[in-house]
């Protein structure tokens, strides 16, 4: 089966290569297609947005990778790439919750999205308490290391 996807819009942002962490402070421009802008109509009565994105400097030789190491730190455990974060991945899909700080016109400003300039934006969505997250969720211990 074939997926086609379309980008919705584009990141705009300072930076221009792939790297580790520090996004939290990171802050970005979503700039959706003019012909979408009515679809954010209300974004802006929430705090935080789900935005999905396609990774698209990851190499399609990068795509057939199995397992990683978390963080790219060899002192973590190998783990399956769908155990981690990695970009390495099949799909190289990203999904990050940021906090909207506004909307004008079709572009939304956020804080904390982990993507880099020029980022295809696949889909947006609202931050919803309850429906996107779990209480008592558990993660294993290297993942704070």
């Amino acid at each position: 089966m074939e997926i086609n996807l379309t980008p919705i819009g584009f990141v705009k942002n300072s930076i221009k290569e792939p790297k580790r962490e520090d996004w939290q402070t990171v802050t970005s421009e979503i700039i959706i297609k003019e012909d979408l802008k009515e679809a954010l109509s209300r974004i802006d009565e929430f705090s935080h947005i789900i935005v999905i994105y396609w990774m698209h400097k990851v190499p399609p030789s990068q795509r057939s990778v199995i397992k990683v190491h978390p963080k790219a730190n060899p002192d973590l455990p190998l783990v399956g790439v769908f155990a981690s974060r990695s970009p390495a991945r099949p799909n190289p899909i990203g999904i990050t919750t940021v906090k909207l700080l506004e909307r004008r016109d079709n572009v939304l400003k956020v804080i904390g999205l982990d993507a880099i300039d020029g980022t295809p934006v696949l889909d947006v969505k609202p931050y919803i308490p309850g429906n996107n997250s779990s209480t008592g969720a558990k993660t294993p211990g290297w993942l704070t290391k």
